[in-house]
């Protein structure tokens, strides 16, 4: 059984992976879409760029995420006049963090499904005058929906089990910042070794379910072709 507190954790965490997939399909819809048509040759440094957390320290994001946040730089006094609160050790902070440090995990599924969407068919719907938009939301998106359902299941996925990012921009406060992984780490430090088992098997459990969810969904489409 959980402690309040453990429930608390765990609701953040799930409340800021929802909210951190939902902005990242928002903001990563468009780029992936362009990544896949556009002939600019350099899109490679754009590519680069996102896919940047796949290979840094998460510690290293943090600490420049960190430093971006304070008071001290313009996008923390922009937040803070807007506000009157700070963006480090913030909520708010916590969820621009996560959709930089899992933007690769949306944007990557999505470039490889619209780059697999056969040209002729967009090409057919332009000959029936539909204009771009329409051969975006009427053709593309519809047979890239697989590539949705990847996107947004490894977002979510990668969100819920971060730690080092979180904890360089949010630390540790209950109710505010205090998300399940890091709840786990008190526990350990605490050796509260029970806690923090039980409350690693809900993570381990949703984790599982969240990967079945994106492998069965590949081979019914592997089936079908």
């Amino acid at each position: 059984m959980l402690s309040p507190a453990d429930y608390a954790a765990l609701f953040l965490t799930l409340k800021l992976a929802a909210l951190s997939t939902t902005i990242l399909l928002l903001l990563g819809t468009p780029l992936a879409w362009w990544l896949s048509v556009t002939r600019w040759r350099g899109k490679f440094l754009i590519e680069a760029l996102v896919a940047i957390p796949l290979v840094l320290p998460p510690t290293v994001l943090g600490f420049y995420l960190l430093v971006a946040f304070s008071p001290n730089q313009w996008l923390g006094q922009l937040y803070q006049s807007l506000t009157g609160a700070p963006l480090a050790f913030s909520f708010t902070g916590l969820v621009l963090g996560s959709v930089l440090y899992s933007l690769p995990f949306v944007v990557q599924p999505l470039q490889n499904a619209f780059s697999a969407i056969n040209a002729n068919v967009l090409d057919a719907a332009a000959t029936l005058r539909a204009s771009p938009l329409d051969r975006f939301y009427s053709v593309a998106v519809p047979l890239a929906r697989p590539g949705f359902i990847s996107a947004a299941v490894l977002g979510f996925a990668h969100t819920l089990g971060e730690f080092g990012v979180v904890l360089m921009i949010g630390g540790n406060i209950p109710g505010e910042t205090q998300v399940a992984s890091i709840a786990i780490y008190e526990h350990v430090e605490t050796l509260a070794f029970a806690e923090a088992h039980r409350l690693s098997m809900v993570l381990l459990g949703l984790s599982l379910i969240l990967l079945m969810t994106v492998y069965a969904g590949n081979k019914r489409r592997v089936l079908r072709l």
